[in-house]
C-alpha cells in the first residue's frame, strides 16, 4: 500500500477516509449468518510456500520487492461470510459452505469458479477508486491472478453485495490492522522468529482478548513461517471500526505452534 500514515493524528483521518469511502456492506440476500472471516495473508510467506511446493508461482510473487514500511506485507486475501442458517437449513455444512460458497448446492446454487481458472470469473464492477485502494493491499487482484474476480465470485456475488462495498470494506479493515499497534508488532519483528505468546499480546493490547480468541493462524514449512491469519468478526459489526466488541470467537487457533518466523522478502 503506498499511502501510510505515521502519526496518531493521521492514522485516525486515515482510517476515517477509508470508511467515508466505502459504502456499508449489506447483503440483500442469505444475510442470516453471524459472522465474517477476514483472511489476511503474509505476503513474504505466501510466496514462499508457493515457491517451496513447486508451483506456478502468481506474477505477484515473482515481481516482489523489498518495502521500506514492513507493513505492507500484511496484504488482502479475502473476506468471507459464515455460514447462513437459510443456506444450512437446506442440509449444507460448514466444510462443504467454506469449499464451495456461492456454487453450494443446493444452494446458492451459482457457477463454480475453480481456484485454478479465477480469471474465467466475471470481473466485479469496481470504481476506479475501489479499484486502486485494493491493487495496494490485494497483490492478486487483477492482473494475471484475478484473486479479485474468484473472491467475489466465491463469496461476493451470491449475497447480492455491492462491490465496492466488498472490496471497500477489505481494504479498510486491512488498513485498520496496519494502524494498530499489532502492526507495529508485525512490521518491528520483520524477518524475525517470534512467538505465538508474543504475537497473542500484540493482538490484546490492540482489541483485548476476544481478538485473540478470534484468530486462526496458518503456517508453512520446518522452521515454520507465517502465511495467513482468518479473523472471525461479528457479522453485525462489520461496518463499524474495528474495536473488542468486533471479534467473534473460534475453536480452530490453526497450526502454528509455539514459535514461528515472520519471512522477508526472498527465498
Amino acid at each position: 500500500m503506498k499511502f501510510i500514515c505515521q502519526t496518531t493524528l493521521l492514522s485516525f483521518v486515515c482510517a476515517t477516509s477509508f470508511a467515508v469511502q466505502a459504502e456499508d456492506l449489506q447483503p440483500k440476500q442469505y444475510g442470516d449468518f453471524d459472522r465474517y472471516v477476514l483472511a489476511l495473508s503474509w505476503q513474504t510467506g505466501f510466496c514462499q510456500a508457493m515457491h517451496e511446493r513447486n508451483r506456478n508461482e502468481p506474477a505477484e510473487c515473482k515481481i516482489q520487492q523489498e518495502q521500506s514500511d514492513k507493513r505492507a506485507f500484511l496484504t488482502v486475501h479475502g473476506l468471507w461470510p459464515g455460514l447462513p442458517k437459510s443456506v444450512a437449513a437446506r442440509g449444507v455444512d460448514e466444510k462443504r459452505w467454506m469449499r464451495y460458497g456461492c456454487s453450494t448446492r443446493p444452494v446458492p446454487n451459482m457457477a463454480e469458479v475453480r481456484g485454478s481458472q479465477k480469471c474465467q470469473a466475471p470481473a466485479p464492477a469496481l470504481s476506479t477508486d475501489i479499484a486502486s485502494k485494493l491493487a495496494g493491499v490485494m497483490p492478486g487482484a487483477g492482473g494475471q491472478s484475478c484473486l479479485d474476480r474468484y473472491e467475489f465470485a466465491k463469496h461476493g456475488a451470491c449475497f447480492g453485495f455491492n462491490p465496492n462495498a466488498y472490496f471497500g470494506t477489505m481494504v479498510r479493515l486491512n488498513n485498520e490492522f496496519k494502524q494498530s499497534a499489532f502492526g507495529t508488532f508485525l512490521a518491528e519483528n520483520y524477518g524475525k522468529d517470534v512467538t505465538r505468546k508474543a504475537f497473542n499480546q500484540a493482538l490484546n493490547k490492540s482489541w483485548g482478548n476476544d481478538a485473540v480468541k478470534a484468530v486462526k493462524l496458518t503456517c508453512n514449512g520446518n522452521p515454520a513461517y507465517l502465511t495467513e491469519m482468518q479473523i472471525s468478526l461479528d457479522a453485525a459489526k462489520i461496518n463499524n471500526p474495528l474495536n473488542e466488541g468486533s471479534f467473534a470467537a473460534q475453536k480452530n487457533p490453526g497450526n502454528c505452534t509455539k514459535q514461528f518466523r515472520l519471512d522477508a522478502v526472498g527465498y
